[in-house]
């Protein structure tokens, strides 16, 4: 199939519809705002339904009916809109209904700025909502992979009931990339015998709630969430690596930042140091064991966001006190410069090579 150049908002949109998303509700925010005038216009087209509402809270719960009918069906927003979901987030993730939610990170706290940003690392992966909730979180870093993960995360989520967010920044949904729409590997899917279809007079009324009065109820529910969220993680853990078993240095950074990174290995290699990298392309599950791999004379691992500092944590968690961990951001809508990153490698090397 042949490649086709579209900006990042826009490919999101023809991958969902591609993956056999037809309904779409959401509200305009920058710098997310050509996904729903893409759906809007595309979506009719397919006999699809685009609705957009009169607050993000609306949004998010037309997506919770949609999801509990059991079709395809997707949101999107920048950061503040995805704070305004939250509630509608953690309904969903409690009555383990599958939809996508796409968050196009903006600076923050606050309104901040629209300028790209990795402030919502936390809000996605720590859950911004109330209660013992996980959602898959899947942080691509160009447009192909944007569309790529746009349609195998519907098959998550319908496989494991469960929502997944597609965690990118304002620079994955402005840059335009050729992109190929390729067939995703097939899932074996449940049956989506649970939604609320209708009863025909053939069988008992499904009810999609997340509402448990009995504590004794609840805490059996989430006991269930739990070793739902444990085989997540032990089948749907993605990353990808370079040179870490060798490097002196490794760098960890996902998204538009681990390409950043890329371009600061590239330099420093020529100039004779080692450095390796690892990118998680699951941020939920965190894919701690990859940091396992790397060799006993690493002189320390760089933690690179555009943030003030989130996912070292969960690099820390990983390293388990083996290496010291550093750390270099730029938060507010800058973004990191390679020269920036590589004089911080430097540094951990203290002079030497």
């Amino acid at each position: 199939m042949a490649k086709v150049l579209m900006k990042g908002n826009e490919a999101i949109g023809a991958a969902a519809i591609k993956a056999g998303c037809k309904y779409f509700f959401g509200y305009p925010i920058t710098p997310q705002s050509e996904l729903p005038e893409y759906m809007a216009r595309e979506l009719p087209k397919i006999g699809g339904v685009f609705l957009q509402a009169e607050s993000e809270i609306a949004a998010i719960n037309m997506v919770y009916g949609a999801a509990g009918a059991g079709v395809r069906v997707m949101t999107s927003s920048s950061s503040p809109g995805i704070s305004l979901k939250q509630e509608g987030i953690s309904y969903i993730a409690g009555a383990e209904l599958p939809c996508l939610i796409v968050n196009i990170m903006r600076g923050g706290p606050g309104l901040g700025s629209i300028q790209p940003s990795q402030t919502d690392y936390f809000q996605a992966t720590r859950g911004g909502g109330n209660g013992d909730y996980r959602l898959v979180v899947l942080a691509p870093a160009n447009v192909q992979e944007l569309v790529d993960l746009i349609i195998e995360g519907f098959d998550i989520a319908d496989q494991y009931r469960n929502p997944v967010m597609i965690l990118g920044d304002g620079m994955i949904g402005q840059m335009m990339e050729p992109v190929e729409f390729k067939e995703p590997k097939q899932r074996n899917l449940p049956e989506k015998d649970w939604a609320t279809t209708g009863t025909k007079g053939e069988r008992k009324p499904n009810i999609i709630n997340s509402l448990y009065l009995a504590p004794e109820e609840l805490e059996e529910h989430n006991i269930r969430l739990q070793a739902k969220y444990k085989t997540i993680k032990e089948n749907e853990v993605k990353v990808e690596s370079y040179n870490i078993e060798d490097a002196d240095v490794v760098i960890a950074a996902y998204g538009t930042t681990s390409r950043i990174a890329r371009t600061a290995i590239s330099q420093l290699e020529k100039e004779g140091y080692k450095v390796g990298l690892i990118r998680p392309i699951t941020l939920w599950p965190y894919p701690y064991d990859e940091f396992n791999k790397i060799s006993d004379n690493c002189k320390g691992i760089l933690t690179v966001e555009m943030n003030t500092g989130q996912m070292i944590d969960d690099v820390k968690i990983a390293v388990k006190g083996k290496y010291p961990v550093y750390f270099h951001g730029r938060t507010g809508g800058m973004v990191p410069t390679p020269n920036e990153i590589i004089e911080k490698v430097k540094e951990i090397y203290g002079g030497e090579k």
